[in-house]
């Protein structure tokens, strides 16, 4: 026993090298403290604060805002003329839509593609193209086939002896507008994880249902849905926490309009960041957010835990 030790120390390394570690780790874990922490722990601060364009200070002028405790979350937890209620209802309705469309389509072509045809390369690249393209630049694509004047959508419609839609300018087709151009966007992800997870699954499940009378469809629920649940779970998950936040396609598709109909809680926090000037409300939402998908995110896993077991 004392032997097989000694030679799992040897294959480890010598004592004295865990600093070795940590150098390499270093350079990650700087990066992380600049770009994450700090940010983070700056902006859970200023939410304590009255911070705004006038208080923040400059090259010139010392930092004037005061420590206000808790007054940031009173004005929008508890006051009457909070907006946060109306755009909180807004980005749950967002997520669900996105999140349903995203799992369901990538459902389908994942099914799709594991069964075999012969032009099932050509059909998965093309599945794939919105996952390469930037977010920004399918969003400009994506706004610019909503123009009401001049965009595809209503060439299609006026083809068909249709009337045009006004999409960027009513509250209904201006989200509809923003949930097709994110399903566009993230049907892809699911589909590539719930591709993989089909593929773990053994075919002598499937050969044995067989043998015993299975449809397709009791296949499916009973095989390959109970099967795909770990991998489900955790990208519905990610799909959520991602939607949730999705600010570039709300900002660049609908700019949060008309009259604020498509605002999620991330462009609002923007809005008051960086065009009302208001950092310290900004940095209250962006808190508010941070505790929702933490609690989201607490209990979904709880959730995946006991279902697992």
């Amino acid at each position: 026993m004392a032997e097989a030790i000694k030679a799992q120390k040897k294959q480890v390394g010598p004592a004295g090298t865990g600093w070795v570690v940590w150098v390499f780790l270093a350079p990650a874990i700087l990066a992380m403290g600049l770009t994450v922490f700090y940010p983070l722990i700056k902006g859970i601060w200023f939410s304590f604060t009255d911070i705004d364009q006038y208080s923040m200070g400059n090259a010139f002028e010392a930092p004037s805002y005061q420590f206000i405790g808790l007054e940031n979350y009173k004005e929008i937890l508890f006051s009457g003329d909070s907006d946060l209620l109306r755009v909180l209802g807004q980005t749950v309705l967002w997520t669900v839509v996105n999140v349903s469309f995203h799992f369901g389509l990538g459902l389908m072509f994942a099914l799709l593609l594991n069964h075999g045809f012969k032009v099932r390369s050509l059909f998965r690249l093309l599945l794939m193209v919105p996952w390469a393209v930037p977010a920004y630049v399918a969003a400009f694509s994506w706004r610019w086939m909503f123009n009401g004047d001049y965009g595809l959508f209503n060439q299609i419609l006026q083809n068909f002896h249709m009337e045009p839609i006004n999409w960027l300018s009513k509250p209904f087709w201006a989200m509809t507008a923003a949930i097709a151009t994110n399903v566009w966007l993230g049907y892809p992800f699911m589909m590539v994880s719930i591709l993989a997870g089909l593929k773990t699954i053994p075919g002598a499940l499937y050969e044995a249902a067989m043998l015993d009378g299975a449809s397709r469809f009791q296949q499916f629920r009973h095989i390959t849905l109970p099967m795909l649940r770990p991998v489900s779970l955790s990208v519905i998950l990610l799909g959520f926490v991602w939607t949730f936040n999705m600010f570039p396609v709300i900002y660049l598709v609908t700019k949060g309009g008309p009259y604020g109909s498509t605002e999620i809680l991330a462009t609002y926090a923007y809005r008051e960041a960086f065009e009302s000037w208001n950092l310290a409300e900004a940095s209250t939402y962006g808190v508010i957010i941070l505790s929702i998908l933490i609690v989201l995110s607490t209990i979904y896993s709880r959730m995946t835990k006991e279902t697992r077991v």
